[in-house]
């Protein structure tokens, strides 16, 4: 199915957003609302998107493309619909509301478009009701999570008349248009990420008050400890909005009077004395936290005031929660500390209520598991953490609670817990699939073609599933690299980084010129690629750190400063390998490109990046400048552009923007900001789902040696902006020294980056070759380095991981 576009009807806080990431995306977008009663009859639509470009995060990966929504009402362009061919309802959450606007709107609906309703927790069916057979057939929920840029989860919800064609279509264009996670869930009230999510936050505050915890102390044990988001579990519900989360809930009373578990589905009182306040989290600055001038207030139940914060997690809890999963489960349970005993509740009040739902809200134990991770966060879905931890024994420790009154519910876990395959397979994950109560059996994975460019698909605890750091054929290993084959028959080499954030030394430099090597010799290309883009919780871990400053530490201990000139030497030599290769070396980038791994972009034939990709020179953090060539690189770009136009009289416009970049240390805000930074090019492909990412970098790389590639010819004749365009620059940074806006170090800094960029001391037009710019480079570098303020950043990033302003 081609989606040429999209309406999206509702253009508050959720249907803005979906319609800007549908921009991302390049998918042209129509958003609907009521008529204005005053001014233009779109400014209502138009307000939205003006409000977009102010929202953080971001909604938009360029915020000049709010531009590209189309501002619509239901007055003037209802006729438009029939253009569309996905429509997306995301108003308010009244089913009365939603059917008067689903009268309005469908006969205008083309009889081949698919209609689809966001709702966080209505039910489908009920929605569709009214609706012709026909318009039925083409219905179901499709729910996003907030901020639908970011979370990586959409649930797929039909009813009993969707016909399954129309989820294979959707579910394909979710997942590799606007890369997202899909999972399919029944037709139950808050479906499966909100129901069990919500459940486990209200577990957590019940919980927490039977141990007598703070909220800030609750925090602190259910966030990173956990493998969760670091935003825990108070902080989250102020981040997504105490109203909000007062709606879920209320919508599990309304609609859930027979579930075991009722009663935990109460308001709790602290929660209800808050919305009445008008305290609803974020949005209206307090909620469970206040912020007051640079301190973070929490709120102390007992006298409805918010303290200083106190206790955290206790150091034996932090011991714990590093053990193996067995022997954690066997602490926390046994163990005589609240904190201890608090962990082990929540974990065996989600068991219990996962298995005693299961079947009534998924088609199998993957889909929740992945709906928790990819709409909460969690490294693991609570299925995984059960059966990491040895099911049968997890399974006879809750059985007890819940028989000795421990339990939120006096529900006895399912048969299917206890015995029959999955007691027998120690859990519902296996290489089969994953376990489905209706169906009795292990259900496989989706076998839809959208799939088959996915090389690893998102890995479960108990699957066999396919190890990005060991799969395929290895063709050598050293403990910084490994260069491998993804099946016999492959005739690209890929590269991926073993050390810490992929950060690069002289060993990973070695590995990467070796692959060349053999590239060079046996196949038709080299894609460097990270198995850590495949992050458990959400996509898009490190594509790489940078230079690893550790690594070269002991050449500056032995020889100072000018001890590390060839380390610096041998990174230039690295990267200039990488240019000249004659194959095509392809970066396949997601997360954070800094420093050494932005030049390593820079460097690369082709560079294939997943949307969040945040790529930049940062070396002025550590009191350096870039000396991989990235300065290199911005001299011989803005000479290339210079000359297209007939400018090369006037380098230094051409050079603004690099120079900005790297003295600033700006870092893209996504693929497409690093493309209008000038760090990927116009020709570079920008991919949505993290998970596509190595297939189609191999894809680009067959694709350029298909078509004859030559790695460029060596620049020998640079035309460089000289010294009048570096007393321009300077002029400029004296006055922001004077002003105090930078320091003096920072003066030097970008001073010494201009020098780079510009060419050095010589005259504006005189040429240059690339081996003059580098060492223009290495000298800035190495003269900064034997700098004390320099020496001071590098230690201070080091031992703190953050910059250090001096």
């Amino acid at each position: 199915m081609n989606v040429k576009k999209v309406a999206v009807l509702g253009a508050g806080v959720m249907g803005a957003q979906i319609a800007a990431h549908l921009i991302n995306a390049r998918v042209p977008v129509m958003l609907f609302d009521l008529p204005a009663k005053e001014g233009p009859k779109n400014a209502i639509a138009l307000k939205a998107i003006e409000n977009l470009k102010k929202l953080s995060p971001a909604p938009f990966g360029v915020k000049d493309d709010a531009q590209y929504i189309e501002p619509a009402n239901y007055d003037d362009d209802i006729e438009k619909l029939k253009e569309c061919d996905l429509v997306i309802e995301a108003i308010a959450e009244r089913m009365d509301w939603k059917h008067d606007l689903y009268k309005k709107v469908a006969p205008h609906i083309a009889p081949h478009a698919i209609f689809a309703s966001n709702t966080s927790g209505l039910s489908i069916t009920e929605l569709s009701n009214g609706f012709s057979d026909e318009l039925k057939s083409r219905f179901c929920g499709v729910h996003f999570f907030n901020p639908p840029r970011y979370m990586h989860l959409v649930e797929l919800i039909p009813t009993a008349s969707t016909k399954p064609e129309i989820l294979d279509q959707l579910e394909t264009f979710l997942t590799s248009v606007i890369g997202k996670g899909v999972v399919r869930a029944k037709d139950t009230p808050n479906f499966i990420a909100n129901r069990v999510g919500v459940f486990s936050i209200l577990a957590v505050i019940a919980e927490a008050e039977k141990f007598g915890l703070r909220f800030d102390e609750v925090d602190d044990l259910t966030g990173s400890r956990l493998g969760r988001a670091k935003s825990a579990t108070f902080r989250t519900a102020d981040v997504v909005g105490l109203d909000t989360m007062a709606h879920v809930i209320k919508t599990m009373q309304d609609n859930l009077p027979d579930d075991p578990f009722f009663a935990v589905y109460k308001t709790p009182p602290v929660l209800d004395a808050l919305v009445k306040n008008g305290a609803l989290g974020q949005k209206t600055g307090a909620g469970f936290y206040r912020k007051e001038g640079k301190a973070i207030k929490v709120l102390d139940p007992k006298t409805a005031s918010y303290v200083e914060g106190g206790p955290k997690a206790d150091e034996l809890i932090g011991r714990i929660l590093k053990r193996p999963p067995a022997e954690r489960f066997k602490l926390l349970r046994e163990t005589d500390n609240k904190q201890a005993q608090f962990l082990w509740a929540i974990f065996r009040d989600v068991f219990h209520y996962v298995a005693v739902h299961l079947e009534s809200i998924a088609d199998n134990a993957r889909d929740v598991d992945l709906a928790i991770r990819w709409g909460f966060g969690w490294n693991q879905g609570p299925f995984e953490s059960w059966q990491a931890a040895g099911w049968q024994q997890i399974a006879k420790w809750v059985q007890e609670d819940i028989d000795a009154g421990k339990a939120l519910s006096n529900a006895p876990l399912p048969a299917w817990v206890l015995d029959g395959p999955v007691a027998e397979k120690s859990g519902v994950h296996t290489d089969e699939g994953s376990w489905s109560p209706a169906a009795r059996r292990f259900e496989p994975r989706s076998t839809l073609p959208v799939y088959e460019k996915q090389v690893f698909r998102a890995p479960l605890v108990g699957e066999t599933g396919a190890d990005p750091k060991t799969y395929g054929k290895t063709l050598f290993e050293t403990e910084n690299v490994r260069a491998w084959l993804d099946d016999d028959q492959s005739d690209v080499v890929i590269v991926s980084f073993k050390s810490k954030m992929n950060t690069i030394g002289p060993g990973v430099i070695e590995g990467l010129t070796q692959a060349i090597e053999l590239a060079e010799k046996e196949y038709r290309g080299v894609v460097i690629w990270q198995p850590t883009s495949l992050q458990l919780g959400a996509p898009g871990g490190p594509f790489s750190a940078g230079a690893n400053l550790e690594e070269a530490m002991p050449a500056f201990m032995m020889g100072g400063a000018k001890g590390i000139e060839p380390f610096v030497k041998k990174f230039q030599q690295g990267m200039m390998r990488v240019k000249y290769a004659n194959v095509p070396v392809v970066s396949a980038v997601s997360g954070i490109a800094l420093g050494g791994g932005c030049e390593l972009l820079l460097h690369s034939a082709k560079r294939v990046a997943h949307v969040e990709s945040y790529i930049g020179l940062v070396e002025v953090g550590v009191g350096l400048v870039p000396a991989g060539g990235g300065l290199k690189e911005a001299a011989l770009r803005a000479a290339e552009a210079a000359s297209a136009v007939n400018a090369t009289s006037d380098l230094l416009k051409f050079l603004q923007k690099s120079f900005e970049n790297a003295a600033m240390a700006k870092v893209s805000s996504s693929a497409f900001d690093a493309r209008a930074m000038g760090y990927l090019k116009p020709s570079d492909t920008i991919v949505f789902n993290v998970h596509e990412l190595l297939d189609i970098a191999k894809k680009e790389a067959r694709a350029l040696s298909a078509s004859g590639y030559r790695p460029p010819l060596r620049a020998k004749q640079v035309p460089v902006a000289g010294r009048s365009a570096i007393s321009t620059i300077k002029a400029s940074l004296v006055n922001m020294r004077d002003g105090r806006f930078i320091s003096d170090h920072d003066y030097l800094i970008a001073s010494r980056i201009a020098e780079a960029v510009c060419g050095g001391d010589v005259e504006a037009g005189s040429l240059v070759d690339e081996e003059w710019l580098l060492a223009l480079e290495r000298r800035a570098f190495v003269e900064l380095l034997g700098t004390q303020k320099t020496q001071e950043r590098i230690m201070g990033m080091l031992q703190t991981g953050k910059p250090v302003r001096n």
